[in-house]
């Protein structure tokens, strides 16, 4: 199959590294960011499993492992749409220490080329990246996110029954080849 290009998004946020750090892998609460799903996982370690699940976690949208873990710098893991029968792609945060704050940078590698998995990864991109920086700088998304999360929310019952959470337990490998991502 073929893939993308590796696409980059970059902002600088006004906080410290270790507030940025902290909101980026924030356990057992909602995460604005991440769609208000919320990291679910064992333990954030190398080949950990990390799930993306629902308020009240009966649904998961997003399954992966741990690929690199380097508290605060970089967080990189596996990552599949359990909705889409898409293969897995590569998701990576950077962080840096600047003047003024902390760059973020955000890096979607080998994602699936013509795929609902590559359409949805370009507009989860931006997403991710402005409302990670609205939350941690105002402490909340902005009006036109907060819309969308809001409409996330509402459209909840129509999530398909292959992302029942039971489907996904922490114990699924993934069907990924590391060589490829």
């Amino acid at each position: 199959m073929k893939r993308l290009p590796k696409s980059v998004y970059k902002v600088v946020i006004k906080a410290p590294i270790e507030k940025v750090w902290q909101e980026l892998t924030k356990k057992g609460g909602l995460c604005a960011h991440f769609f208000n799903a919320k990291l679910d996982t064992p333990g954030l370690a190398v080949d950990a499993p990390v799930r993306m699940r629902s308020k009240d976690g009966k649904y998961t949208s997003v399954v992966g492992e741990v690929l690199e873990w380097d508290p605060p710098y970089v967080y990189s893991h596996s990552f599949k749409f359990t909705n889409l029968d898409d293969p897995y792609c590569k998701v990576t945060y950077r962080l840096k220490e600047v003047d003024g704050g902390t760059e973020f940078t955000l890096i979607n590698e080998n994602v699936p080329a013509g795929t609902k998995t590559a359409d949805y990864m370009d507009q989860g991109g931006t997403f991710i990246t402005e409302t990670l920086k609205e939350v941690i700088e105002t402490g909340r998304p902005s009006f036109k996110h907060r819309f969308i999360l809001k409409m996330i929310g509402l459209t909840a019952f129509m999530t398909p029954a292959i992302c029942k959470s039971e489907n996904w337990p922490f114990d699924k490998k993934g069907d990924y080849d590391e060589q490829n991502l």
